[in-house]
């Protein structure tokens, strides 16, 4: 279970700056400028229903009961509902009519599809790190393959060396666009979880086509 102080929920007007009619001196201005920009409210609480979903504590299928929520974090139901419209554009949430949110569910065919078009994405993706991959890069992803290797026997650490591994190609690759689509395909994956590592044999059989992988890019083999 995935706990979230109230205290980490404010309402934005309560960080915004108190408003004046004197403009700041052109170095405050600059410093000012500097500063990344504080994320919104919704995208906090996104953030934290995405997590729950990711956990199991919102399973597929289930009602998101927004006034419950919204007690839960602190919060009125206004970023709730913005929270939601960014889960349901990343396909995990999903809005029915006079009904409200619910989390998705995962079919046989939806899993088939997505897988397709991962193998699609990341398959171009390695092949263009095998022509660029630095020495650095390719002593990295060796690394990454290696903790895979000592993981056999953990579930839930072969699942996140794994998907650490697949997003290093990604990022290593570049293309922020293809690195876009495959995080919002991966965030539907999760919905079915990764019991399809708990088969008999499939994390030894993962931990096999990660080292066919890694023997190909070091042999600069697209």
């Amino acid at each position: 279970m995935i706990c979230v102080m109230n205290t980490a929920f404010v309402d934005d007007a309560q960080l915004a700056p108190a408003t004046t009619h004197d403009t700041p001196p052109a170095s405050a201005q600059s410093a000012t400028a500097a500063l990344p920009a504080r994320r919104a409210l919704y995208e906090d609480v996104a953030e934290a229903l995405r997590q729950r979903i990711f956990a199991g504590d919102l399973a597929p299928g289930a009602w998101v009961d927004e006034m419950h929520w919204a007690q839960v974090f602190g919060i009125s139901r206004t970023p709730l509902r913005e929270a939601l419209k960014v889960l349901a554009a990343e396909g995990l949430v999903a809005m029915r009519p006079r009904r409200g949110a619910y989390v998705a569910e995962m079919s046989a065919a939806d899993a088939h599809h997505i897988y397709r078009l991962l193998a699609l994405l990341e398959a171009d993706a390695t092949a263009e790190l095998a022509a660029t991959a630095t020495a650095a890069q390719l002593q990295q992803l060796a690394g990454l393959h290696h903790q895979l290797s000592q993981q056999l026997d953990q579930h839930d650490a072969f699942f996140a060396t794994n998907e650490a591994f697949h997003i290093a190609v990604l990022q290593m690759a570049g293309n922020r666009w293809r690195q876009q689509i495959v995080a919002d395909l991966r965030k539907a994956m999760k919905l079915a979880r990764h019991h399809s590592l708990f088969k008999a044999g499939r994390m030894a059989d993962a931990l096999a086509e990660h080292s066919d992988i890694l023997a190909a890019l070091q042999a600069r083999d697209a």
